[in-house]
């Protein structure tokens, strides 16, 4: 296979190919979309056996490039240590908002809460339910559009050997927990002495996370990744049903 858009149709073609990718890496390129690689991961993730077969070269081939493209990366312990951090912090601004008496502290700690849930429980559930199903990470890194947000490794070699229906539930993690953060913050305004506008922020949050995932998610990040696992786990199925 001498073509970064050919569809390999055999053992060495996939052989070839992955080669090929793996040769472009260590040249320097690491533009895996220009190489053909996703397009090759495509054909790889319908099929339970070539998915076993080339987890490991896969896995290797995303490792490398990712490396080459991101220099600023972070231990995933020292990662999930700075998020547990950031949701102990939220928890003691919600604790802070249900015991100040103080009406304005109360609601800006309340506010605090949520949006610090936010951030800090999205990679931690992809974590907790990515292990759970057998999905192992690298590493966090900084990443997203502006402002730069945490972000998670997987261990593609991993993550093609688990389920794409547990896949899909990994990805489907972290989006749920941002979604949730913020209304668990709203629980805690009728124990506090917050003012109204505490829990229109609180709400106001919770709205806008859900309508970014509406119209950006589903194209371009975790919900579009849930999609695309929930169709290969269908297709999964029904090679087993033939």
């Amino acid at each position: 296979m001498g073509q970064a858009g050919a569809v390999p149709a055999s053992e060495q073609e996939f052989e070839a190919a992955f080669a090929r990718i793996h040769g472009s890496i260590e040249a320097g390129d690491a533009d895996l979309s220009r190489l053909g690689f996703w397009r090759l991961l495509s054909q790889v993730k319908a099929d339970r056996r070539l998915s076993e077969r080339w987890a490991d070269a896969a896995g290797d081939i995303d490792r490398r490039a990712f490396e080459a493209r991101v220099k600023l990366r972070f231990p995933v312990w020292f990662g999930n240590l700075v998020l547990v951090a950031g949701t102990a912090f939220g928890v003691a601004a919600a604790w802070t908002a249900v015991r100040a008496s103080d009406r304005i502290l109360a609601g800006v700690a309340l506010v605090v809460a949520g949006g610090t849930w936010v951030v800090s429980l999205h990679c931690l559930a992809h974590w907790v339910v990515g292990r759970a199903v057998g999905i192992r990470f690298t590493s966090y890194f900084l990443g997203g559009p502006p402002p730069p947000r945490p972000g998670l490794k997987t261990d593609y070699a991993t993550y093609l050997r688990a389920e794409p229906g547990a896949r899909a539930w990994m990805h489907a993690s972290g989006a749920l927990a941002s979604k949730v953060a913020p209304f668990i913050a709203l629980g805690f305004f009728p124990a506090s002495n917050a003012p109204a506008w505490a829990a229109w922020v609180l709400l106001g949050i919770g709205v806008f996370t859900i309508i970014t995932d509406v119209v950006f998610s589903r194209t371009s990040s975790d919900w579009k990744k849930v999609i695309r696992e929930r169709r290969i786990a269908r297709t999964w199925r029904d090679s087993r049903a033939t």
